[in-house]
């Protein structure tokens, strides 16, 4: 069974950075394929990006390409979301996806396992 946590979420301003975790449990996360997703009040959940198991590449729509960043981390087994050049359109709950009975996103997934999230406000 695949257990994740988000963390590092927070009120920030237009052009900050910001950095999210995702913390496994009972998994490694070098194994398994991770994505990243949002979901804004009224809206439809939203792919991030996503890194693959198999060559650790990452994936990305071009919608954030070039300003969200998917790492690993192998010596805390961490997955981490960096996020720069907040936008007040980046407002949302924040969630990491572990393997499960789900959708694939791109290239990685099936995606079935979520955490809490973590909400980002980005507010002047």
């Amino acid at each position: 069974q695949f257990r994740i946590a988000e963390s590092g979420g927070g009120l920030v301003q237009p052009g900050d950075s910001l950095k999210l975790s995702c913390t496994p449990s009972g998994f490694n996360v070098w194994d398994w394929d991770i994505g990243w997703f949002r979901q804004a009040p009224g809206m439809e959940r939203e792919g991030l990006g996503c890194i693959s198991a198999a060559d650790g590449s990452a994936y990305y729509p071009d919608s954030v390409k070039g300003r969200f960043t998917i790492l690993r981390d192998r010596a805390n087994n961490m997955v981490y979301l960096q996020i720069h050049s907040l936008k007040t359109e980046d407002t949302a709950v924040y969630y990491c996806a572990a393997p499960g009975p789900g959708p694939s996103w791109g290239e990685c997934g099936p995606f079935g396992s979520w955490g809490q999230g973590t909400q980002v406000t980005v507010s002047s």
